[in-house]
C-alpha cells in the first residue's frame, strides 16, 4: 500500500486553510486537481452521477420484468425464455467490468463512462427496433456490456474522492443506488408497459442514457489521479474536464483483465463477497424475479399492479442504508474514541453491524415466502410485501457494510474489489432463477423459506463470525501476497 508523503510546514498551513483540519486520511497533495481538494459540491455532484449510472445498470436489466408476458406474446416465445433476457444481462454486468477496470485505470474513469453511455443508448434504441428474440437478446447483451462500468468501478471513484472517515456514507449512496435499480425499474416500467407499449421501455432507457451523457460532460470530472512520482502543474479544470489522455503510462498486460479475480485468495474479500452474494440472491433476486410469477399467478395482476409490489423493496432499501452507511461511520468513530490510545480501529469493528442485516434478511425472506403460500388465491394482502421490505433493509445493510469493510482492508485495491464483488454477486444472481422454480415445485413455497434460511446461515453468518474472529491476522498475512 502506498504511503502518503509527509507534508511540510507550508503544506500543513495550506491543508488547514483548505480543509479546516489536519486529520486527513489519506493526506492530499497540494494540487487543486487532486479530487480530495475539490469543493464538496463538486465531489458530491460527481458521486451522484456515478451512483445514478450504477443504478441504471441494474435498472436496465430489471426494466422488462413486468412485461414478460407481453414480450413473450409479441415475439412468439415462452415466459421462461423471456426471463433469459434479464438473466443474460445479469451475467454480462457481472463479467464485463473485468474488461473496463484496466482500461479505466490507464485512460481514466471519465472517458470510459462517456463512451459506455453512448454505447448503451445506441443498443437500447436497437432493442426498441428489433423484431426477433435473437436480435433482442444480442442487443440486450451489448447494452449490458456498455452500461456496467459504474456498477463496479464506482467503488474506486468513492475512494478517489472521499476521505476514509466518510467513505461508508458515500459508498452507501453508491451501493443503495445499485440495489434500488432492481425494484425501481419494474415499479416504473409496469406503468409504461400497460399504458403505452413495452418497446417504450427501451426508448426511455435510451433517453435517460443521453441525459446522463450530457450531465456527465459538465458535472463528471476525472477522478483518476496519480499522487506519487508525478508533479501536477496544469490547471485543475483542464486536467479534470477537457484533457483526454493516458493517465497511467504503464503498459496493459493480459493478466490485468482477470487480475481482480485474484482477490478470491484474500479471506477479507472473498468471505464478504460470498456472504453478500447469498443475501443479494434471496433478498433481491428471488423477490424481484418471483413477484411477477407468484403474484401474477395467484392474484392475476397486470404489469402495472405487479410494478406496485416493488414499493416495499424500495422503502426497505432506503431505511436499511441509514444503518449500513451513516450509522456505520458513526459506529467506526465510536470505535476510534474507544481506541484513542492506539488511534486505530480495526476494520472488523464495522462487522458488528452486519449481523443486524443478516437477521433482517432471514426474517424478511421467510415472511415473504410463507405468507405468499398462505394467501388465498385472488385475495391479495400486504404481508408478503412487508417481508420483502424487511429483507431489502437487511440486504442494504449487508451490502454497504461488507463492501466498505473489504475496501477498508485493502484501500489501494478498491477498483479490483468492486469488480470482484460485482462478479460474484452477478454469478449468484444469474444462477438463482434457474433453480428457484424447481425448489418451489419440489418442496413448496413456504418450505423453501427453510432452505433459504439455512443457506444464509451457512454461507453468510457462520463465515462472517469466523472472519470477525480471525480477520485481523488473515488481513496482515495476505497484504504481502497481493
Amino acid at each position: 500500500m502506498a504511503v502518503s508523503p509527509v507534508p511540510s510546514g507550508g503544506d500543513l498551513r495550506h491543508l488547514l486553510k483548505h480543509h479546516g483540519t489536519l486529520e486527513l486520511d489519506p493526506v492530499p497533495t497540494m494540487s487543486d486537481a487532486d479530487p480530495y481538494n475539490w469543493p464538496n459540491w463538486k465531489r458530491t455532484a460527481n458521486l451522484l452521477l456515478v451512483a445514478f449510472y450504477a443504478c441504471m445498470g441494474t435498472f436496465t436489466a430489471a426494466g422488462i420484468i413486468p412485461a414478460y408476458e407481453v414480450i413473450a406474446s409479441d415475439l412468439g416465445i415462452t415466459v421462461p425464455q423471456t426471463s433469459y433476457l434479464t438473466s443474460l444481462q445479469i451475467t454480462i454486468i457481472g463479467g464485463s467490468p473485468l474488461m473496463w477496470r484496466p482500461l479505466s485505470t490507464r485512460c481514466g474513469r471519465r472517458p470510459i463512462f462517456l463512451l459506455s453511455l453512448i454505447g448503451s443508448a445506441v443498443f437500447n434504441i436497437a432493442c426498441a427496433k428489433t423484431r426477433t428474440y435473437g436480435a433482442m437478446a444480442a442487443c440486450r447483451a451489448l447494452t449490458a456490456l456498455f452500461i456496467c462500468p459504474a456498477g463496479a468501478i464506482g467503488s474506486a471513484v468513492v475512494v478517489e474522492t472521499f476521505f476514509k472517515n466518510e467513505r461508508a456514507k458515500y459508498l452507501g449512496i453508491w451501493t443503495v443506488m445499485v440495489t434500488l435499480g432492481v425494484p425501481l425499474a419494474p415499479l416504473l416500467m409496469g406503468f409504461v408497459t400497460e399504458r403505452v407499449s413495452y418497446r417504450w421501455i427501451y426508448w426511455i432507457l435510451a433517453m435517460i442514457n443521453c441525459g446522463q451523457f450530457f450531465l456527465y460532460v459538465f458535472l463528471g470530472p476525472e477522478t483518476r489521479f496519480l499522487r506519487h512520482g508525478i508533479t501536477h502543474t496544469e490547471p485543475a479544470m483542464k486536467g479534470s474536464y477537457y484533457k483526454f489522455r493516458r493517465i497511467d503510462p504503464s503498459p496493459i498486460t493480459a493478466y490485468e483483465f482477470i487480475s481482480p479475480l485474484r482477490m478470491a485468495k484474500c479471506p477479507c474479500v472473498m468471505i464478504p463477497a460470498v456472504a453478500y452474494a447469498m443475501v443479494f440472491l434471496f433478498a433481491s433476486v428471488l423477490v424481484t424475479v418471483e413477484i411477477p410469477q407468484l403474484f401474477g399467478e395467484k392474484f392475476h395482476f397486470g404489469p402495472q399492479q405487479l410494478g406496485l409490489q416493488f414499493i416495499g423493496v424500495i422503502v426497505g432499501s432506503i431505511i436499511g442504508e441509514q444503518i449500513g452507511g451513516y450509522a456505520s461511520d458513526l459506529w467506526m468513530r465510536r470505535g476510534m474514541k474507544k481506541n484513542s490510545i492506539t488511534g486505530r480501529t480495526p476494520p472488523e469493528f464495522r462487522l458488528w453491524l452486519v449481523y443486524i442485516g443478516y437477521a433482517l434478511t432471514i426474517c424478511g425472506v421467510v415472511l415473504f415466502l410463507v405468507r405468499i403460500q398462505q394467501a388465498p388465491v385472488g385475495h391479495w394482502n400486504v404481508t408478503p410485501i412487508i417481508g420483502a421490505a424487511i429483507g431489502a433493509g437487511g440486504n442494504q445493510i449487508v451490502t454497504t457494510v461488507t463492501i466498505t469493510y473489504s475496501i477498508g482492508c485493502y484501500r489501494d485495491e478498491a477498483a479490483s474489489i468492486g469488480v470482484f464483488i460485482s462478479f460474484v454477486r452477478q454469478v449468484w444472481g444469474f444462477i438463482g432463477p434457474f433453480w428457484f422454480p424447481d425448489m418451489f415445485e419440489n418442496v413448496g413455497i413456504a418450505n423453501s423459506a427453510g432452505i433459504a434460511a439455512a443457506m444464509l446461515v451457512g454461507c453468510s453468518v457462520i463465515p462472517t463470525v469466523f472472519l470477525h474472529w480471525k480477520g485481523d491476522s488473515l488481513r496482515g498475512h495476505m497484504k504481502a501476497r497481493i
